[in-house]
């Protein structure tokens, strides 16, 4: 079986995070059951050659643009993508989607769903009700078109079921589609070292600042540990650094600045814990690599990992307190039989629930 798959945004900085993830995780996937698979977006940051593969998946990359600015990821697009889409759909059996509210992915939808090729649509919960002013028209022409012509619409969690069908409405074929994760080369369990790491995007949903708050608060107790943020600004890099220049005399707390897709892994294989304290965040990618690989992690209860991280028994679940976040971290740092019990826990259910291989037959079934 031939089949595109569409992401937005793709950078060496990663800073499209999670769909593109999601998406070369499933492309390597579908590769390796005998489909034929290709990679294509919008892309930026690689100067004047863009990759042509990444970790065996073909890639098809198109200059991206800012024509709507001061709404991110929304105000991107890539013209020269929907032109060689139009030339080269056709010869795939189905095309794969993951579509957010931008000038990308929607455009490529509305095209194919005119020609008459089959696509199926992944949001990541990118697509909820929204009233904003952009939001309202965007939808109506083509947003609840793109969704309503879609074969399959794929979702994350019963509130994303529940969010496509208020925006696009209750004909939509809807079809649970959790994420896998790859199979690490090793999962050794939580690193010899001290680091408590926050590895995302620094937007505000994602409260990077309450991760610098949350290490000041810990770091008399814990004086050896180190707190690291990893990941590209998006909006609150400035506030974070102002807050770690003003406060952190004893140099224990540093933000990196953004990584490379590929080097994720070993670099939340090196944390004793890994800590995301977004609200709402639909399926963190990044939570189920640190698993994989051993690492507890310690998310809120509005993650949509929660309830399986509760049940599991890979980490800690808090509320969206400064004052429930800095207790969990603490009890994690404080319990060395605690910590590599969750680590095993995680690494195990990677394997058994959250592997690749279960997700590529899923997606072959769907596409057929």
């Amino acid at each position: 079986m031939r089949v595109l798959s569409i992401v937005t945004l793709v950078s060496p900085n990663g800073e499209y995070g999670g769909p593109v993830r999601v998406a070369l995780n499933q492309a390597k996937a579908l590769r390796e059951a005998g489909h034929d698979v290709v990679v294509a977006g919008g892309a930026r940051g690689f100067g004047e050659a863009a990759p042509h593969e990444f970790d065996g998946v073909p890639l098809r990359l198109f200059p991206a643009r800012t024509i709507i600015p001061g709404i991110g990821f929304a105000g991107l697009c890539a013209p020269a993508l929907q032109h060689w889409l139009k030339q080269a759909a056709r010869s795939f059996d189905v095309v794969h989607i993951h579509a957010a509210r931008d000038l990308v992915t929607l455009p490529a939808a509305r095209w194919l769903r005119k020609a008459g090729i089959p696509y199926v649509v992944q949001t990541h919960g990118m697509i909820d009700p929204s009233d904003s002013p952009l939001a309202i028209p965007l939808d109506a022409f083509v947003t609840r078109p793109a969704l309503r012509g879609a074969k399959v619409v794929f979702y994350l969690t019963d509130q994303e079921r529940n969010d496509l069908s208020a925006v696009a409405g209750t004909a939509l074929n809807l079809k649970h589609l959790a994420n896998g994760v790859p199979a690490p080369g090793s999962a050794n369990g939580p690193a010899a070292g001290t680091e408590v790491l926050y590895l995302a995007r620094l937007a505000r949903r994602k409260r990077p600042q309450l991760f610098v708050k949350m290490a000041l608060a810990l770091a008399d107790e814990f004086p050896t540990v180190s707190f690291t943020l990893v990941g590209p600004d998006e909006g609150e890099g400035p506030a974070v650094q102002r807050l770690i220049d003003a406060a952190d005399s004893k140099g224990i707390l540093s933000w990196e600045g953004p990584l490379a897709p590929g080097a994720t892994n070993e670099r939340l294989s090196r944390a004793a814990v890994y800590v995301l304290p977004s609200i709402d965040e639909p399926y963190p990618m990044s939570v189920l690599e640190a698993m994989s690989l051993g690492v507890p992690v310690v998310i809120t209860d509005s993650c949509g990992l929660a309830p399986a991280v509760t049940e599991i028994g890979c980490g800690i679940v808090v509320d969206d307190t400064l004052e429930a976040l800095v207790g969990a971290v603490a009890t994690v740092l404080r319990d060395d039989v605690l910590t590599h019990s969750m680590g095993r826990a995680g690494a195990l259910a990677s394997r058994n629930r959250f592997g690749m291989q279960a997700i590529a037959e899923a997606l072959a079934t769907s596409y057929r």
